[in-house]
């Protein structure tokens, strides 16, 4: 299997002078293609800010990072916005619905506004559906969903694309255990049927539990 992230030695601050705090310090992470690995660590030990850098929504960092083979530090920002529309999936803790569309047109949104076509997307949306529990759900509209049903759409959303990585940051965070339990389902559903790899930021162990590796983070650095 080959790496699809690769993390070196990555150091990140925020702020400056008095006020600079390190968050990320000499850390290094290796995901390979196929896995679904969960990133675990205390409040504010920086691994949603690792998920951002590996991501590209944030480049203001040391060291390196490469994506699918790419090194995102040295890519223009037209180019690694290329890479993040056809490699990278995004899902949220907040499902980032447009609350005036129905759920086949929230999933189907970013592939048409890169100019695909509905009827070319067809087949694939009715899988991702299916696969999604959202079959019968297709017409509603988000406040007529609850909250795990929201984050559905929001990963169905996300397979459509057919990335290569899922990056998720704390994606069960505001459901409750058992819509918790079945978003961590759909992960681990889509992860071996799909084998796009995951890469999610969890606080809780159960959410853990359901990757094939947890790496910890812990002042700024991978633990083992």
């Amino acid at each position: 299997m080959s790496d699809v992230i690769e993390v070196i030695n990555v150091k990140k601050v925020f702020g400056k002078g008095d006020a600079a705090a390190t968050v990320l310090n000499g850390a290094d992470l290796t995901v390979e293609k196929g896995e679904f690995v969960s990133l675990m660590g205390a409040s504010g030990s920086g691994k949603s800010t690792l998920l951002y850098l590996i991501g590209g929504l944030d480049r203001s960092f040391e060291g390196t990072i490469k994506v699918c083979g790419e090194d995102i530090t040295k890519m223009k920002e037209g180019e690694l916005a290329k890479l993040r529309l056809s490699k990278i999936g995004f899902i949220f803790q907040f499902y980032n619905l447009v609350q005036n569309l129905c759920v086949e047109d929230n999933v189907i949104l970013p592939e048409t506004a890169k100019g695909r076509k509905r009827s070319e997307l067809k087949p694939l949306t009715d899988e991702i559906l299916e696969i999604t529990g959202l079959a019968d759900k297709r017409r509603s509209m988000p406040n007529q969903l609850s909250g795990g049903q929201q984050q559905r759409v929001a990963i169905a959303r996300a397979v459509l694309a057919s990335p290569e990585i899922i990056l998720a940051d704390e994606p069960t965070g505001n459901l409750d255990s058992s819509a918790g339990s079945e978003v961590m389902e759909l992960f681990s559903r889509i992860n071996k049927e799909k084998g796009i790899t995951i890469l999610q930021v969890t606080h809780s162990e159960k959410c853990a539990g359901y990757g094939s590796r947890i790496v910890r983070i812990e002042n700024g650095r991978m633990i083992m």
